[in-house]
């Protein structure tokens, strides 16, 4: 058996969000897609560990963490150039004041992810495949 750890929400249906990114090419797999003019579809099945660090999970964060991680997850593969690391926060930041997060938390979120999760868009941070 074969798998990977460390994820704790599964996407029940797709998502779709426009995305002021332009990939360094168009990619698809079984879980993301993003065109050559931004537009990011995740799709049902993606699974994502959710918000990180020291914080809460709750309803004004899981969507701007569902995109983020997915952003991030295409900056690390190569498919997106890491440059748009800070629009991905920024993103992270704007999805969570839609949905109703407090601004100065949305603003606290912003600061965390800006100087502490640059880890996060390296391949060595891919989450290996465990075989037991």
């Amino acid at each position: 058996m074969k798998y990977r750890k460390g994820y704790k929400y599964q996407l029940a249906e797709n998502y779709v969000i426009k995305a002021e990114i332009r990939p360094l090419h168009p990619f698809a797999n079984d879980y993301l897609a993003i065109t050559i003019d931004g537009l990011l579809t995740i799709f049902k099945g993606y699974a994502w560990d959710g918000p990180s660090g020291p914080t809460w999970d709750t309803k004004t964060f899981i969507r701007g963490s569902l995109v983020h991680d997915a952003i991030y997850q295409l900056i690390r593969h190569n498919h997106v150039a890491k440059e748009y690391k800070d629009y991905s926060d920024r993103l992270l930041q704007q999805i969570c004041v839609e949905d109703g997060m407090n601004k100065i938390r949305a603003w606290y979120v912003y600061q965390a992810v800006k100087y502490f999760a640059g880890y996060a868009i390296s391949p060595k941070s891919i989450k290996p495949i465990i075989e037991v």
